[in-house]
């Protein structure tokens, strides 16, 4: 590892000062050695609360290890910490076993972490490298100040992804995103097409535009509007905050149903108290998702009407849940807008916004059927040219 830790250090010092960080996983089959490198931890301060929010960021850290490390984990966690000055600390690997196969990153949803992917790693990481990375503002990531415009805020999601993919090396990749992730992985393929092999988007954020309603259509009683104008300048977390040591069993009343769906992995509050101690930080990603977001929890500059700049020749596939509440038209919309391309629609039966958490085994196996179709397009040139 002497060369990686003086590879570490080239980069840190060729990009100075300006560095903030991004906490990357590399998942790899067959490895024999784990290591895992501390990231900075910045202090999330709440001054109603300073006392108790200092430790935060350590106990992020140990739930972490917890919930993506746990015994329960075939694979592996190695690598070194790279430095880059999109804001990406990343994990890097020898890929010496799974190099012929085309590698899948990652991207968590609104408020989640690299955790909430703990029932898929050991299963999509058996015969190719899986990177899962807590995206810049979320997470043990750097907590950076995001530009107050939804096109520069969506900018700078989309260049710390690049930048980190750079960093690691890889020429191009299977970009999964979930929520928040799909709605980034869609942005990111738009302006870096050459990279993607294929887009899988599970509940994909922010493909809709929002739908104009009028008073006639659906009466909003007074109290809500005066309850929506007063919550209005605030994050959308921001009650978890104020709350302080009372956050966890907020969490446990608010969302029963994280313990239900790491149950095969946990069976105390550990998954409840991982996503306290997520939201709990400095709300970075918390605010540029605010800022991106419009009316209804609609994207301000949604996808749809933007699906002419993504390269016809990206393939898609979109995976709803049968019990979700996000519309699965939207993904008919954009099979209808893409007829030249590759586009299927999945539906997941009986899984809900987290399709990957209700029903992992299901979920596994039709990422992997992807990922094998992507690895089968890629060789075939190559068999025919030999031949």
């Amino acid at each position: 590892m002497l060369a990686a830790s003086s590879h570490t250090s080239r980069t840190s010092q060729r990009l100075g000062d300006s560095v903030t960080t991004c906490w990357g996983l590399v998942y790899k089959a067959c490895l024999r050695k784990k290591r895992v490198w501390d990231c900075d931890c910045a202090e999330s301060v709440i001054s109603c609360w300073r006392s108790w929010s200092g430790q935060q960021r350590v106990e992020l850290r140990r739930l972490h290890e917890q919930v993506v490390l746990g015994p329960q984990l075939v694979a592996a966690m190695v690598s070194y910490i790279s430095e880059t000055a999109s804001g990406c600390r990343g994990e890097d690997a020898a890929f010496d076993a799974v190099e012929d196969k085309t590698p899948v990153v990652l991207l968590h949803g609104f408020g989640c972490g690299v955790g909430f992917w703990a029932q898929n790693l050991d299963a999509l990481s058996q015969h190719r490298p899986v990177f899962a990375l807590d995206m810049l503002g979320f997470g043990q990531s750097t907590r950076p100040l995001f530009s107050t415009d939804p096109r520069e805020a969506e900018d700078q999601f989309v260049e710390s992804i690049e930048q980190w993919r750079a960093e690691v090396g890889l020429e191009s990749v299977i970009l999964l995103g979930h929520n928040l992730g799909g709605f980034l992985a869609v942005c990111y393929s738009m302006k870096h097409p050459h990279r993607v092999k294929h887009l899988i988007l599970v509940e994909p954020w922010g493909l809709p535009e929002a739908q104009e309603m009028t008073e006639a259509d659906r009466p909003i009683p007074a109290w809500i509007k005066a309850l929506g104008a007063m919550f209005s300048p605030f994050n959308p977390l921001a009650g978890l905050r104020l709350v302080g040591p009372l956050g966890p069993a907020l969490v446990q009343t608010l969302r029963p149903d994280s313990k239900r769906k790491f149950s095969s992995l946990f069976t105390d509050n550990t998954v409840s108290d991982y996503i306290y101690h997520l939201n709990v930080q400095s709300p970075s990603g918390e605010t540029a998702f605010k800022t991106m977001t419009g009316s209804c929890g609609c994207a301000k500059r949604p996808l749809l009407p933007r699906m002419d700049q993504l390269h016809p020749a990206i393939p898609i596939t979109i995976i709803y849940g049968s019990r979700s509440s996000i519309d699965s038209n939207s993904g008919s919309a954009v099979r209808q807008m893409r007829p030249a391309s590759h586009v299927e629609v999945i539906t997941t039966r009986g899984a809900g916004h987290y399709v990957y958490a209700d029903q992992p085994e299901d979920f596994n196996h039709r990422v992997l059927l992807v990922c094998e179709e992507v690895d089968r397009s890629r060789n075939e040139p190559q068999e025919k040219k030999g031949s």
